[in-house]
């Protein structure tokens, strides 16, 4: 793509880079971002040489390509803030990437963006893009060996006599342990019994319990995932009332935020512009701290949220719990600035896996994982005076569509519950 003529004012530098431009990447931008990154690099010997080296031969070894970190990690071009390893991808070889969630470095690379060195490689074939992983399809017994003493939903109920009458709360990242070799933390050492270390919090199926015993093909039906069109939709609440239409998400990046846009935009939903007569004055002054409000991520089957209000938002999901070995119910406050995994395709798929051979109902409480709560500056659990999620003056209800049809379809091949249900009962 021959775009040097669009630029006769830039320089020979910047016009032989702006040569390998990706896309629809709006023009004067990404000028803009190729003349700042010119003028760091020109401070390097060799450097610019080696951007070209690696631009010109994608597909032949290069170096890392490196600018100075600034002190929020983040590279202003123009009126617009960003990633510099995620904007020079999008310059050059992503133009729809939405997030450095999307991104991983290739172990060649030396100083990596998550790396927090001083030094920040640019090099955008230095990333790979995440892909999505294949699930595999959960495989539903003709014939249920389900044990009700092995039901996830009884080991749930097990836990009533110290189940608290409000939420625990949890705090990112004081609440979380992060270990070096992952981007987000695993669980921290937790006396709830339902922890991702226990091997029984989930059972394993019956047919893996005797490994002496011949091997059978059982009488199974596969059941595949498959990704739907709108990844979730978001309902938003005012207290205990609903208020105007569900946002259905297609695109993997949505913000949800207190403004006013009335575009329809695909990425945006604007909590600003909903009308409701039931408004008091607590719910209208949250409303106004809302913001920039939460960026809702969905890659390589992770959901993320990052909090960009001033204000804290608080999350309450049952799959972020499990992983980190937190009570099901757990809040976990989000500060502005930070993300948090909430929600991971693959944990899921292998409880699921499990669940199926322990009966309708064990697979049914799944449904409760694919439901996550969050609201917006005020908080609520045991540590807030608001016990419940309803007591809050703004919130939302993400319904993740992928696993909830996933589910719909396992539980239709199931049938129906073992416990017998009656009009009088």
């Amino acid at each position: 793509m021959n775009v040097t003529s669009l630029f006769s004012f830039t320089s020979p530098a910047v016009k032989r880079l702006l040569g390998w431009k990706q896309g629809d990447e709006e023009e004067k931008w990404a000028e803009k971002a190729v003349d700042a990154l010119v003028k760091k690099l020109k401070k390097k010997k060799g450097a610019m040489e080696e951007l070209e080296k690696a631009l010109s031969c994608p597909g032949q070894p290069s170096n890392c390509v490196t600018i100075p970190r600034s002190l929020d990690g983040r590279l202003q071009v123009s009126h617009r803030k960003g990633l510099p390893h995620v904007i020079y991808c999008r310059v050059w070889r992503w133009p729809d990437l939405q997030s450095h969630h999307e991104l991983k470095p290739l172990e060649c690379c030396e100083y990596p963006f998550g790396s927090k060195q001083k030094e920040v490689c640019i090099n955008p074939y230095h990333y790979k893009r995440v892909e999505s992983p294949v699930l595999p399809p959960v495989l539903v017994p003709r014939h249920s060996e389900y044990n009700p003493q092995h039901s996830l939903l009884a080991q749930f109920r097990n836990l009533e006599p110290s189940e608290p009458h409000m939420p625990h709360n949890a705090t990112f990242p004081d609440s979380f342990q992060q270990p070096n070799s992952h981007p987000f933390p695993h669980s921290p050492n937790s006396s709830y019994p339902n922890s991702p270390g226990s091997s029984s919090t989930y059972p394993h199926s019956p047919a893996s319990s005797d490994p002496g015993s011949p091997f059978q093909i059982p009488d199974v039906q596969a059941v595949a995932y498959e990704e739907p069109k709108h990844w979730c939709s978001i309902v938003y609440y005012e207290l205990n009332n609903r208020v105007g239409e569900a946002f259905h998400a297609s695109s993997t990046s949505v913000l949800v935020d207190g403004f006013t846009d009335p575009s329809n935009n695909r990425n945006r939903f604007c909590l600003g512009l909903l009308s409701n007569v039931n408004r008091n004055s607590t719910i209208e002054n949250t409303r106004r701290h809302i913001g920039k409000g939460v960026h809702l991520y969905y890659v390589g089957g992770e959901v993320y949220a990052e909090c960009l209000s001033d204000s804290s938002i608080f999350v309450q999901s049952r799959n972020c719990n499990f992983h980190h070995g937190f009570h099901p119910t757990t809040v976990c406050k989000i500060p502005s600035g930070c993300s948090l995994k909430i929600f991971n395709n693959q944990e899921f798929a292998q409880l699921l896996a499990q669940s199926v051979n322990h009966g309708f109902e064990t697979v049914y409480e799944l449904t409760k994982m694919c439901t996550i709560r969050m609201s917006f500056v005020k908080g609520w659990g045991a540590e807030y005076h608001r016990q419940d999620v309803t007591s809050t003056p703004c919130w939302i209800e993400i319904h993740l569509h992928g696993p909830l049809q996933w589910l719909d379809k396992v539980l239709t091949q199931m049938g129906s519950p073992h416990n017998p249900i009656s009009s009088v009962s």
